[in-house]
């Protein structure tokens, strides 16, 4: 049981530390300014299948390479990565640089779609309901946005491969 604990306390600390200020704490801020903020927040939840992902992978590395190499390895990589978490808060424009880069991102996005608004009566609404493709007649265009935003900002994160590492040294029900 304390192996539990204890692989969640870490995780949790990791996951706090690692993603306050990350590219994808700002891309879905600014959508849920913009957008429902029950779509966004399910969308970013629902890619966090990129956790179990990233702890499955942790928790076959070991069974791949040797105990001991595990280790060394995710020790160096919590000291490289919090090095490079010590630089990025000593830069001046580590935070603000992800942030205009994620606003461009949306803006672009956003003035795509709102400058091909057409006025139309309820006929056309449903025809275009009807041509939407197969997932988005179940899933919200903003969910997917969201889902899709946060699933591939975490692709090779720090937060990904940290995780990873955990899954290696920790329970991987705990890391999860």
């Amino acid at each position: 049981m304390s192996s539990l604990v204890q692989g969640f306390s870490k995780s949790l600390a990791m996951t706090v530390l690692s993603e306050i200020g990350d590219k994808t704490f700002f891309a879905a801020a600014i959508l849920a300014m913009r957008h429902p903020r029950r779509l966004v927040l399910s969308g970013c939840l629902a890619s966090l299948v990129m956790t179990i992902l990233s702890a499955v992978v942790g928790w076959a590395a070991p069974n791949l390479i040797s105990r001991k190499w595990t280790h060394h390895i995710t020790t160096v990589l919590f000291l490289v990565f919090g090095l490079w978490s010590l630089w990025d808060g000593f830069r001046e424009d580590g935070e603000a640089e992800e942030l205009a880069e994620v606003e461009a991102k949306l803006d672009a996005d956003w003035k795509a779609n709102t400058g091909t608004v057409k006025e139309g009566n309820k006929a056309d609404d449903e025809l275009k309901k009807e041509r939407r493709p197969f997932l988005t007649q179940f899933f919200s265009p903003i969910f997917l946005k969201a889902f899709s935003i946060t699933f591939f900002g975490e692709w090779g994160d720090k937060s990904q491969l940290a995780t990873i590492g955990l899954a290696a040294e920790e329970n991987p029900f705990a890391v999860v």
